[in-house]
């Protein structure tokens, strides 16, 4: 195990308990300068005779941060898919699992969208539509329902217990049968997961060797259309290799597959 891959799970299971290090190391920093600022606030109240309140909320890990992130999985994977919907235009889309504040956002601002979740979802957006459903075992009546569907970064979940769902180590297995099982014929599958050197991260997640995905598929009669991925340094490559991606310690795969 490399260096890198043992600091990210640790970094995964450390913020999963509620304690991010990069966080409180950003705020240890911001500390003197906090107190610094302070104190200079202060004074230039007085000195202008002014009496508004100070309240003092200390915010310090932002201090040291970026104006945002453009790059890594989610970033990528999300502007990825929502451009190929917008082009494709498909009479019914519906996502199953996909980040609602980040992909689902993205989509809704031109278009309807149909969620299917294992979890619980409490909203009146309009254009948003949600139904919770266990998709390892899917309702029959959403067979062949649409001529688009999503799932990114989600099937690596399916069956690991970390929603709340069943155990179940081929639960990504019947996870890619009933996204397969919700298209029509011709309708296209964009899907996402974790890619490199394979196992299992319980209970956080699968990574997939990126030819077990394709080969899978196969099965449920979904044929490769392009394959992307995101590398461990979170910068992305359109239309590659799937071979390229195999040797990463956790990089993201985008599949775009059409079924027959």
């Amino acid at each position: 195990m490399s260096t890198s891959s043992f600091a990210r799970r640790l970094g995964t299971a450390l913020i999963s308990m509620g304690f991010d290090p990069r966080k409180s190391w950003a705020a240890l920093r911001a500390v003197p300068r906090y107190v610094t600022d302070g104190w200079r606030i202060r004074e230039q109240l007085r000195n202008s005779g002014n009496r508004l309140a100070v309240r003092f909320v200390p915010t310090l890990s932002d201090v040291y941060a970026s104006s945002g992130t453009a790059k890594g999985h989610y970033f990528h994977q999300d502007l990825w898919a929502a451009r190929r919907i917008f082009q494709r235009n498909p009479k019914r889309h519906v996502d199953v699992g996909s980040r609602i504040d980040g992909f689902i956002a993205h989509l809704l601002c031109f278009r309807a969208v149909e969620v299917l979740d294992i979890r619980h979802l409490d909203s009146r957006v309009a254009g948003l539509t949600f139904r919770q459903v266990d998709m390892m075992n899917p309702p029959g009546e959403m067979m062949a329902c649409a001529d688009s569907v999503s799932c990114l970064h989600a099937l690596e979940h399916f069956g690991l217990g970390r929603y709340g769902d069943p155990v179940d180590v081929d639960g990504w297995l019947k996870g890619l049968a009933a996204l397969s099982s919700l298209l029509k014929p011709g309708g296209a599958l964009y899907l996402s997961v974790p890619v490199g050197l394979p196992c299992i991260e319980f209970n956080a997640q699968r990574i997939f060797a990126p030819q077990e995905i394709i080969d899978a598929a196969l099965v449920h009669g979904l044929r490769l259309q392009e394959f992307s991925y995101v590398d461990d340094h979170g910068m992305f490559h359109e239309n590659s290799r799937f071979l390229d991606a195999a040797a990463l310690d956790f990089g993201c795969g985008c599949y775009v597959f059409c079924k027959s």
